[in-house]
């Protein structure tokens, strides 16, 4: 009894370790790395807006940069750094011509807790699917540290969670049944698959750890 009584807390700590091994796996399973951490191969669009430092992608600022490919329904894992006053996008079922925003969805990248965003429409908030959606506000960390961001498309579904709070999950031919938000069209609503990408608006962003799971395989 007494040699057991010694090992027991090793065993229990070597399972603790198996068991958040197998949760990490089982969490990271089917996702696929789309950014190499050294170059933009596999990525299009404003290639001179932004560069690869020390393995992170940097919006110099630049414009829009999306993947090659097209993902319809898919996960979309990324870690960010906003600079103060930031404003940035995701680009999700979006072509590669027109204003993905409206051509496509835009998530929001914002500083939105800035003074010159004082007067920001609900739907312009970080998060939201611009001029659709209204994210729930607050949960960014403050500028200059990591956030962590989820964007699930999933048929009509879109689901954004940030730092682990799902802040926007949303069916969107409900949400636009009766108009959108910001009273526009937004015809990319009805698109069924698109490039990821950034969209850039000036600002300097940093982005890495960008992976995807695409849900039709």
């Amino acid at each position: 009894m007494c040699n057991q009584a010694k090992w027991l807390p090793v065993l229990v700590c070597a399972a603790a370790i198996c068991c958040g091994v197998f949760a990490d796996d089982a969490y990271d399973e089917g996702f696929v790395s789309i950014f190499n951490g050294k170059d933009l191969t596999g990525w299009v669009g404003d290639t001179k807006g932004y560069a690869v430092e020390d393995g992170v992608l940097v919006c110099k600022p630049g414009g829009n940069l999306f993947t090659k490919e097209e993902y319809a329904d898919f996960v979309f894992r990324f870690e960010f750094k906003l600079t103060p006053g930031g404003n940035n996008g995701v680009g999700i079922r979006a072509p590669l011509a027109g204003n993905a925003a409206y051509d496509g969805m835009e998530i929001q990248i914002l500083d939105d807790r800035h003074e010159k965003y004082k007067d920001l429409h609900e739907y312009q908030a970080h998060g939201s699917i611009y001029g659709v959606v209204a994210a729930k506000r607050d949960h960014l960390k403050p500028v200059g540290e990591w956030n962590t961001e989820e964007i699930r498309a999933d048929g009509r579904q879109i689901t954004v969670i940030l730092n682990g709070v799902t802040i926007v999950d949303a069916d969107i031919d409900k949400a636009s049944e009766n108009g959108t938000l910001d009273g526009e069209k937004h015809p990319g609503l009805k698109n069924t698959t698109g490039h990821i990408g950034f969209l850039g608006h000036g600002d300097t962003i940093e982005f890495r750890n960008l992976r995807v799971k695409d849900l039709t395989k």
